[in-house]
C-alpha cells in the first residue's frame, strides 16, 4: 500500500505498538487486515482512507463470499474500527465510516462437558490410585496431589490458575469455604465440598511426610502444589497434561478432557440440579453475567422440562393429575 494509505497505516500500525503494546505478530495481522481491505477498495475505485460506509460494506460482504467465518470477518472489521477510530482521532477524517457497520454474527460454541458419571469416573479413578499408591513414596503423594486437584476444580470450579497457584494456608483453613484470587486481583470466596476437603487434607499429610520437591524451603511452604518450576508451584500445562493422562485411564477420550472442561461441568451440572444462574457467575468468578449466559442450553432443557411437569395445560401435568 502507498501513499496516504500506506503512510497512515505505518502510523496506526506504530501507535498499537507504543502506545498499545501490541506484538509484532498482532501489528502485522493488522498490517494484512488492512492491506486486504485496501486492495478491494482499490477495485472499487476508492482507496481506504477515503472509504465510505457503504464501500466498507461491501467489502464485509465480500468477505462473506469468500468464505471467511464469521469469527475472521469479525476480526477484519474489528481491525478496520480501530483503524478508522485513530484517524478520527488524529483529525485525518472528521467522520468515523464504520460506526453504521454491522458485523457477522457469531454463533457462541457451546461449553465442552462431561456428564456426571464421567466426573463421577474420573474421580473414582483418581481416589483408587491414591489408594493403591504406598504411603511415604514420590508415588503417593503424585498420586494424593492429582485426587485433590480434581476434586477441588470439579468442588469449586476454580480457573485453572487460581488451582494451581492456591496458597499453602488453604490447608490451614477451618471452615467451608476458601479464598480464591481470580482475574484483577479480586478475591472470592468459594465453598469447597467435603469430598474434596478429604482429598486437600490427604494430600496435606502426604506433602507433609515427603516434603514436595527439592525447591527452597521458603518456596515449599508458599504454595499448596508445589513444584520446580519458574513460579515455584505447579504448571497449567503439567496439570492438564496429567488430567489427560488420568481420563485415558479411567477409560474417556483425553481429548474430551482438560481442567477447563471441568470447569464448565461444574457450572453445568450446577445449573441442572438447579442452581441459580446469578450464583454460578458469583462461583465462577465472572464479573459480567453475559460470560455466564454460555450455559443458559442447561437451562433451557431445564425450563422445558419445568413447565411440562407443572404447567396445568401441559399434557405431562394431566397425565400425572390424572393419574392422582
Amino acid at each position: 500500500m502507498r501513499g496516504r494509505d500506506g503512510r497512515l497505516v505505518e502510523s496506526f500500525c506504530e501507535m498499537m505498538a507504543v502506545e498499545r503494546g501490541a506484538s509484532v505478530n498482532t501489528t502485522d495481522a493488522y498490517r494484512r487486515d488492512l492491506d486486504d481491505a485496501g486492495a478491494f477498495l482499490a477495485g472499487e475505485g476508492t482507496s481506504l482512507t477515503e472509504a465510505t460506509t457503504d464501500s466498507l460494506r461491501a467489502y464485509v460482504a465480500d468477505l462473506a463470499r469468500r468464505g471467511f467465518a464469521p469469527s475472521s470477518q469479525a476480526r477484519r472489521l474489528s481491525s478496520l474500527r480501530q483503524f478508522f477510530g485513530f484517524l478520527y482521532a488524529e483529525n485525518e477524517r472528521g467522520d468515523d465510516p464504520t460506526g453504521p457497520l454491522e458485523g457477522a454474527r457469531k454463533t457462541a460454541p457451546l461449553p465442552k462437558i462431561l456428564s456426571e458419571d464421567e466426573v463421577e469416573r474420573l474421580l473414582a479413578r483418581a481416589e483408587d490410585e491414591a489408594d493403591a499408591a504406598e504411603d511415604g513414596s514420590g508415588a503417593a503423594l503424585r498420586a494424593k496431589r492429582l485426587l485433590a486437584l480434581v476434586e477441588l476444580l470439579y468442588a469449586t470450579g476454580m480457573r485453572v490458575s487460581e488451582l494451581v497457584s492456591l496458597p499453602r494456608s488453604v490447608l490451614r483453613a477451618r471452615g467451608r469455604v476458601i479464598a480464591v484470587t481470580g482475574k484483577g486481583n479480586k478475591e472470592r470466596m468459594v465453598p469447597v465440598g467435603e469430598r474434596a476437603r478429604d482429598a486437600l487434607a490427604r494430600f496435606g499429610e502426604a506433602l507433609r511426610i515427603g516434603g514436595g520437591p527439592a525447591a527452597a524451603a521458603d518456596e515449599r511452604q508458599r504454595w499448596l502444589f508445589p513444584a520446580l518450576s519458574e513460579s515455584g508451584h505447579l504448571t497449567r500445562q503439567a496439570f492438564a497434561r496429567d488430567l489427560k493422562a488420568l481420563a485415558s485411564r479411567a477409560a474417556i477420550a483425553p481429548a474430551r478432557v482438560s481442567p477447563h472442561v471441568l470447569r464448565h461441568a461444574f457450572a453445568s451440572h450446577l445449573l441442572q440440579n438447579g442452581a441459580d444462574l446469578r450464583a454460578v457467575q458469583e462461583l465462577l468468578g465472572h464479573s459480567d453475567i453475559s460470560t455466564t449466559q454460555i450455559y443458559t442450553h442447561v437451562l433451557e432443557a431445564r425450563l422445558i422440562q419445568l413447565v411440562a411437569d407443572h404447567h396445568p395445560l401441559s399434557e405431562e401435568a394431566q397425565q400425572h393429575a390424572g393419574k392422582a
